[in-house]
């Protein structure tokens, strides 16, 4: 559970850190920069939600013994 928390929290850190920073290059011009940082920042969080698929899929293959 607190596993879970921690993976929330960390989702929304990056939700935050890439909004700002895309807003930012965005005021400065440079919006082909900003939609990179943005497209970044969506890799990174589909990367912790494929680990986190990884691990449930892991245990309900544990739980209902398919090997």
């Amino acid at each position: 559970s607190t596993v879970d928390v921690q993976l929330l929290f960390k989702i929304a850190g990056v939700g935050i850190i890439v909004a700002v920073m895309a807003t930012v290059l965005k005021q400065a011009g440079k919006d082909e920069q900003g939609q990179m940082v943005t497209l970044v920042g969506v890799l990174v969080v589909l990367m912790m939600v494929v680990t986190l698929l990884g691990k449930f899929f892991n245990l309900v293959k544990a739980t209902f013994g398919m090997y």
